[in-house]
């Protein structure tokens, strides 16, 4: 499953709130803010997590743990569908023909390439990672798949 493949459920999407507008509209007089305060006044905005001056649940709670987030390996993803789609011409795969036909970003990441799909010529790809179908298919269909 991929990000632009998906879609809202029924009931998600609600119309914009027009406030101010009448009291009819059900948002009138305070526009849904409330009566007088902090809250009520423009450009107001508490930072998630402030508690009114009171030391905050998050500082008082201890923190143990590791997160890899700052450490982890990021890979573009590329499946053999999409590479069964270039140019007849094309016979060896690799970052920068990638870039160049526009099926992933230069942003430096490396190339992981899976098995979706089906590849009928023989193609040298040079990846950083293949999944073990996208392999096979790939020696099956005469070509090469060369990490690098």
């Amino acid at each position: 499953m991929l990000l632009h493949s998906l879609k809202n459920v029924k009931g998600a999407v609600h119309r914009k709130k027009r406030v101010g507008c009448g009291e009819g509209s059900g948002h009138g007089k305070t526009s849904g803010r409330g009566g007088k305060g902090q809250s009520a006044r423009s450009g107001s905005s508490i930072r998630p997590g402030f508690e009114g001056g009171q030391m905050p649940l998050y500082r008082k709670l201890p923190h143990r743990g590791f997160n890899n987030y700052e450490f982890r390996t990021s890979y573009a993803v590329v499946n053999l569908g999409d590479l069964a789609r270039l140019d007849a011409a094309v016979s060896e795969v690799n970052i920068a023909e990638l870039v160049k036909c526009g099926l992933i970003r230069a942003d430096g990441a490396l190339l992981k390439v899976l098995g979706d799909g089906e590849i009928s010529r023989a193609l040298k790809i040079t990846a950083a990672k293949f999944s073990g179908s996208a392999k096979a298919k790939i020696e099956k269909a005469g070509g090469q798949a060369i990490i690098g």
